[in-house]
Parts: structure tokens; sequence; C-alpha cells
């Protein structure tokens, strides 16, 4: 069966969940990947309200959509990071509250066990999002950057991690860090730190992104290679390298969109991401899942967007042969 091509609703959220299915349909998408923010997806009354993921289900259905997985990422972002004022504007107000550090990286703990549970209650069993990091702002090794205080930082992330994957675990839910800069895991190598931090548990593996990797320069189809295995969903959003002898990949601090930009996110198809080489690489990892747009591109109006990368995906998504092509030579 072709993978199922599925829209990401995290850049929609500004719509009702209804809206948006009745538009997803229509650009000819199979499922939503819900977003635990808007109204999109509820983890607290999911996972403590009898019918509410019986009625996500029926409002998908009746639009003839599915869904493989929910994603958390906003109050995932917190359980690691280093908590300041930017955190406000993405996390609800019972994860925030007073914003002391602590608290807030607790609180963003038990939520994401309650993802778990939440994206049981709703017949998933992936949960999209990020980790945060108490170190991501030592990436540069200046001021001088001891290798202990790396190693804390990884022992910080295991020791935050281990108890929410317990709850994973549990309900038979995996969990899908999406490889990011900012995040524990931004690379290969990071990545491969995170999974023998964790002992290499089962329920934690990756939501690939080739975009995130293609503008740092490493090779998506690599990753693949090397963690195919570890693959729980896939994202499809492109981006541009648009070096030009004045900017660099670490952006310049200015904004997406901002023309003077080193790189940028595209549209699927219109960037520099060999689509066509990772699904082949999928094809070989036997990755199953569905392939689920996440559509940013700030030169772009996003309704012509997201029905045109639907089309785009569709054309992309090719099963792989069960025949050799020369056996018709054999007599």
């Amino acid at each position: 069966m072709v993978r199922p091509v599925t829209l990401f609703t995290g850049q929609w959220a500004d719509l009702p969940l209804e809206a948006l299915a009745s538009k997803a349909k229509n650009w000819g998408y199979d499922g939503l990947e819900l977003a635990c923010w808007g109204d999109h997806f509820d983890v607290t009354k999911a996972a403590n309200e009898d019918r509410y993921c019986k009625d996500k289900q029926a409002l998908l259905s009746k639009y003839g959509l599915k869904t493989w997985a929910i994603s958390n990422h906003l109050v995932g972002q917190a359980v690691c990071d280093v908590i300041d004022k930017r955190h406000k504007a993405i996390l609800p107000s019972d994860i925030w509250k007073d914003g002391e550090p602590e608290g807030v990286r607790k609180r963003a703990a038990e939520n994401m066990k309650n993802a778990a549970r939440a994206a049981a209650k709703l017949g998933v069993d992936v949960v999209v999002g990020f980790t945060g990091s108490s170190i991501w702002h030592l990436v540069y090794f200046f001021p001088p950057t001891e290798q202990g205080d790396v190693d804390s930082g990884f022992r910080d992330f295991a020791e935050r991690w281990n108890p929410i994957l317990d709850v994973y675990d549990e309900v038979g839910v995996k969990f899908a860090l999406e490889v990011h800069p900012t995040e524990i895991a931004y690379d290969i190598y990071s990545s491969e730190r995170a999974l023998k931090e964790l002992g290499h548990r089962k329920t934690f593996g990756f939501d690939f992104d080739p975009s995130h990797l293609y503008w740092q320069m490493v090779d998506p189809v690599k990753f693949i290679e090397r963690f195919g295995d570890r693959i729980f969903n896939v994202h499809i959003k492109d981006a541009i390298r648009t070096l030009d002898g004045y900017s660099g990949i670490l952006s310049s601090h200015l904004s997406f969109g901002d023309g003077r930009r080193g790189w940028d996110f595209r549209s699927p198809g219109r960037g520099g991401v060999n689509f066509e080489a990772i699904v082949r690489a999928l094809n070989r990892v036997g990755y199953r899942g569905p392939l689920s747009v996440e559509w940013e591109d700030m030169g772009m109006e996003r309704e012509r967007g997201a029905r045109e990368a639907c089309e785009f995906v569709k054309r992309l998504n090719f099963e792989p042969s069960d025949v050799a092509f020369d056996k018709a030579f054999s007599r």
C-alpha cells in the first residue's frame, strides 16, 4: 500500500479543525497529523474525558480523513530548555503558570506523558515533538566549553525523558523527536548520542524532516540509512540555501522570509531537497508510515501551497519494485 499523505496542522492552528479538515479533503490529503494546540487536539481533555477522542475521530471521518500521529512540539520544547520569556508565547497557560523555570519543565513533562495516554485513546501509536535542550546555547564552544558541560546536558535530557518514556512503554506509543536545531538531537552525531543516553530504548525514535538537515549541509539520505528502524514519522518540508557571499547558515539574526538570509524554508519541490532520493531511501529501509506535509513558505500563499504540496507528494510517493526488471530477459 502506498503511504498515506497527510497534512501537519501546526501551521494552520489559527483555523478551527473542522474548517481545516474540509479544506484538506478538498486539497486531496488522506489525513491530518494533529497539532496539540489551537482547537486541533487538547492533550489534557483527551487523556481525561471519555468522549473527546471519539468526537475528534468522528470529525475526521466526516471528511474521509484519518490520523496516524499527534504532535506536541511546543510543550515538549519546555521539558529540557533553559526557560525564558519566549516560552510564554508558545506554552498553554496551565504549563506556564508563574513562569518559574523548573515548575514549567515539570508541568511540561507531565503533559508529554499525557500525550502518550491521549494518543493511545485516539488510536494512534506515534507522538511527534521536541525535547528541548539545556545545552543548545553551548553549540559554538565559546566562551570555552568543557566536554563535561555537554555531558551534563545529555544526562539532563535522559533524566527528564526516561520517566516520560516509561509511560510511552506502558501504553504502547512511540515518541518521534523532530531532529532540529535547538533540540538535544539536531544532526546525525547528536542523534546517535541521544539514543545512547537513553540506552536505545525502543519507544524513542525520530521524526525525519529533511529541511533541517539540508540547510545544515547534512545529507538527509545518510540520516535515513543510519536510523531507518528509528524513523517513526516523516515530515515533507523543503528548504533552500541562498548563500551569496554575504550570508551564512546561521541566518544573520534575520527573520524567516527575509531575502538576506542564507537559507529559508520552501514549499515541497521548490527548494533544494532531493525528495526523489529520500523516497528511494525510505523504500529501502521499509518505512510505511505517513508522509506528512509540514508546509512553511513565507513567499507563497498557503492554500495554494498546501494543494500543490499534496499533488507533489502523491506523484513522488511510489512503491518499490517487487520484481527484478531484467527477470523478463530470462527464458
